[in-house]
């Protein structure tokens, strides 16, 4: 099943210069993983060693963060949107 993936600027190098991407999977680690495996080192920037989200990273499925969901085990349906949003500090 097909998931369009939003990519942020500072991955889109990783991924060929892109804005979007399809990938499939049913889970939003699938999609990671997916998208690893057609460009490697992406799954690097978004997973840490555990597998866990890194915490310089927010993803949303159709807008909703999926951290107030399942996490990265957060199951998609056919034609959601995930949107990769690097976090943002400052002060």
């Amino acid at each position: 099943m097909p998931v369009k993936v939003r990519i942020p600027v500072p991955l889109r190098r990783v991924v060929g210069g892109v804005r979007e991407v399809y990938a499939q999977g049913d889970t939003v680690e699938a999609v990671i993983r997916n998208l690893d495996q057609e460009h490697p080192g992406f799954g690097e920037r978004i997973l840490r060693e555990n597998g866990k989200l890194t915490r310089f990273v927010n993803i949303y499925i159709n807008g909703e963060d999926i951290r107030f969901r399942e996490g990265i085990a957060t199951r998609l349906e056919e034609d959601d949107e995930l949107s990769i949003v690097p976090a943002i500090a400052g002060g």
